[in-house]
């Protein structure tokens, strides 16, 4: 990325700073500060994870945000809630089994927890039920797409989704009963079901479970009814859709002919998703991962959603053969399982979604009609891609050009979550069919991306490939690609380091930033990082990058002491840390200290933060703030002033500052070394950031977050908006 358009973006940037209220000048606290480790000062953060879930379903509330666009956050509230409790809860759950008392930096035990979280939850699901009933679903109406309940179609409707599910629906289903010969069927995790009371010709009751299959669509579209005309003279096509549970509980004669149905009420359950890999046990870590996830299937319940409509009776049945307590139960006044609402944002509707635009490509890796030497762009400069203003495809390219480029001899890459459609694996394939030396370390503990991991792990050792599925006791969450080319008498490295997957998918739905580069001692690191992955390696310093958990928090730390350090001897401290999450307590500790100093503290935390701003004497130089829009924010940037005068330092890297990225994974986190590069990052995104206030919440140190009461004033800056215009621009 080469600064298009940065002059109009950073006038643009600091105008708005200007007008922001949350920015201040650094101020010295009073001596009465807190000891640095009261409870006090952390926030939980379960608690905070909860926050962000709200942020989200503030998305869905907005009503400048395209209407299926809000379905869509919606979405993705109900799926952030499945993991969560598939993974938090379910930890929390388990400690209060085993009787763990330990607690977090807030003091909050495990017990404690959970009873806070439950209240949190419910006011959550109630607040998004009401966004869908009373918002969503209304306004929808007014541009002809119907989701209506069965009993309110008419007789032609009924009659042709009926058909729908005699021909399509119906051969997919199993009945289970649950009577003295036929044990309580066994319920899959986050499926959704009916509970169905039947009684027999003698008048005997009976229950049985129905699983609503998800291979199907949960909205039913019917044929499209005439369009109406509306006030400016316009026709509105009209779309009707019924959600597939009530079409087979309209219908389960069909399934349990003779008998009286009853009642049929549906419910969701979620399961506790923590695999229980004993890698110390383990002969093969791919068989040990396989079985976790068979595991998986049969866990604990941690959740029960039904429909506020189900009685006690059938309620009693599910608890008590489900195993679950009443406060595992959450009762909804809509359609359970939220996340099934993508199905509706999957509508052809493009006028109800977010505008679509192209991601550029920087001049210097375009393709024209003489195809380009990537290489030899790389070897002219640095190059960041900020995706998804900017392609992927000079990635994929890149990777693309190593296979077939005789003069490449070995490729190395690692894979954490690469997705099912996969082209950068595929181009590994076509490297090892052009004899080309290929390593992967295809991470196989990636969570819920495991089977997928596993399937692709397999693919390419079938090929040649040479495979290691990760380390033993850590995961290998490092975005590095290593290309090692032969030039004359020299061999030259050209690295590929980013903060995202090499994943095509999200690379298109997540803000991520990558570099290439050909720097001799950053390749070299790389070639050591690759060393330790794939063989034995004790190396405890590395030239240019950070790795964790060799030297990442040491170094890391350095250099906000550095910036203590400047403050101290009369220089203006600064940082800006950009990140996903913020819950370490050293880090955190840390962070306090420099605000105490003086240093101004920016920090960019899309989700959990654990740190509470502005607290007198303790964090007054500390603001928070979380950007929350149509992007997930996922580049993790981390900048250091170090006393200004172009000596200003930028880090990018993979990791968040969690004890789990500094302690328990092998992270890599690589310096931007071309000033000019560093300055765009500082002036043309960061401060982007900084300056939105359409999409941006501030932390309050209660952990509560605010809105800007600006931000529907027409001309707001809208950072990740200001982003996809600048990249347009710059491109023409």
């Amino acid at each position: 990325m080469k600064n298009r358009g940065a002059p109009a973006a950073r006038s643009a940037g600091k105008a708005t700073a200007r007008r922001n209220p949350n920015r201040r000048s650094p101020r010295v606290p009073s001596p009465d500060a807190p000891p640095l480790d009261d409870p006090q000062l952390y926030v939980n953060r379960e608690l905070s994870l909860l926050e962000f879930q709200k942020r989200v379903l503030e998305e869905a509330q907005d009503d400048t945000v395209p209407l299926l666009e809000r379905v869509k956050f919606l979405s993705i509230v109900g799926s952030n809630l499945d993991e969560f409790f598939m993974v938090r809860v379910a930890g929390l759950k388990r400690q209060v089994a085993e009787s763990v008392l330990e607690c977090g930096a807030d003091g909050m035990h495990p017990a404690a927890q959970l009873v806070v979280i439950r209240e949190k939850v419910v006011a959550l699901l109630r607040s998004a039920h009401e966004c869908l009933q009373r918002q969503i679903l209304p306004a929808l109406r007014k541009t002809g797409i119907h989701v209506v309940d069965y009993a309110q179609l008419s007789s032609r409707q009924r009659s042709a989704v009926n058909k729908y599910f005699a021909d399509t629906v119906f051969p997919t289903l199993t009945p289970l009963a649950f009577d003295p010969g036929r044990p309580f069927p066994h319920i899959s995790n986050l499926s959704l079901n009916l509970a169905v009371l039947l009684r027999d010709r003698e008048g005997t009751e009976h229950f049985a479970r129905v699983k609503i299959p998800n291979s199907i669509p949960q909205l039913v579209a019917m044929d499209p009814a005439p369009p109406l005309k509306g006030e400016n003279g316009k026709r509105t096509a009209r779309q009707y859709f019924v959600w597939l549970e009530q079409l087979v509980a309209a219908n389960l004669e069909m399934l349990f002919p003779g008998m009286k149905i009853l009642e049929a009420h549906p419910f969701h359950i979620t399961r506790d998703a923590e695999t229980a890999i004993q890698e110390l046990e383990a002969g093969d870590l791919l068989e040990s991962v396989e079985e976790g996830v068979r595991q998986r299937r049969f866990a604990d319940v941690v959740r029960l959603e039904i429909n506020d409509a189900m009685p006690p009776a059938i309620l009693n049945i599910l608890v008590e053969n489900l195993e679950v307590s009443r406060d595992d139960i959450y009762q909804l006044s809509g359609p359970v399982a939220l996340s099934r609402l993508r199905h509706l944002w999957a509508i052809d509707r493009p006028e109800l979604k977010d505008q679509p635009f192209l991601p550029t490509t920087p001049g210097a890796l375009e393709i024209g009609e003489e195809r380009q030497d990537i290489f030899a762009a790389i070897r002219a400069g640095d190059i960041l891609l900020h995706h998804p203003f900017d392609s992927f495809q000079p990635v994929v390219s890149f990777l693309q050009q190593a296979a077939r480029d005789p003069a490449v001899l070995a490729i190395k890459l690692t894979l954490y979550r690469v997705g099912r459609n996969a082209p950068v694996v595929e181009t590994l394939l076509e490297a090892i069919e052009n004899e080309k030396q290929v390593a992967a370390l295809v991470e196989l503990k990636a969570r819920f991306d495991e089977e997928s991991n596993i399937e692709w792990a397999r693919a390419l050792e079938r090929e040649g490939v040479h495979v290691v599925y990760g380390l033993q006791g850590l995961k290998v969450h490092s975005k590095a690609a290593l290309v090692v080319r032969q030039e004359g008498n020299l061999i030259r490295r050209y690295v590929h380091l980013s903060t995202g997957n090499y994943n095509s998918i999200t690379s298109q739905l997540y803000t991520d930033i990558g570099m290439f580069t050909c720097d001799e001692e950053i390749g070299a690191d790389c070639t050591d990082l690759f060393n330790y992955l794939t063989g034995y390696s004790a190396k405890a310093e590395y030239r240019k990058l950070l790795v964790a958990p060799t030297n990442l928090r040491e170094r890391f730390e350095r250099l906000i002491k550095r910036e203590i350090e400047h403050q101290r001897q009369g220089e203006r401290g600064h940082l800006i840390l950009k990140m996903n999450a913020l819950v370490d307590k050293r880090m955190i500790r840390l962070l306090y200290e420099a605000s105490q100093a003086g240093v101004q503290v920016d920090l960019l935390v899309r989700g959990i933060c654990c740190l509470r701003p502005g607290i007198r004497g303790v964090s007054e130089n500390i603001r928070v703030i979380s950007i929350v829009g149509r992007f997930l924010e996922h580049s993790r940037i981390y900048y250091f002033r170090n006393a200004g005068n172009g000596n200003d330092e930028i880090y990018l890297g993979s990791a968040d500052l969690m004890p789990r990225n500094l302690n328990r994974r092998v992270e890599v986190m690589f310096p931007v070394r071309d000033a000019k590069l560093i300055r765009h990052l500082r002036d043309d995104v960061l401060a982007i950031y900084l300056a939105d206030v359409a999409k941006a919440r501030y932390m309050q140190p209660d952990g509560s977050y605010l809105r800007d009461a600006n931000r529907a004033v027409p001309g707001a800056t809208n950072s990740q908006q200001l982003l996809i215009d600048r990249a347009v621009n710059g491109s023409q």
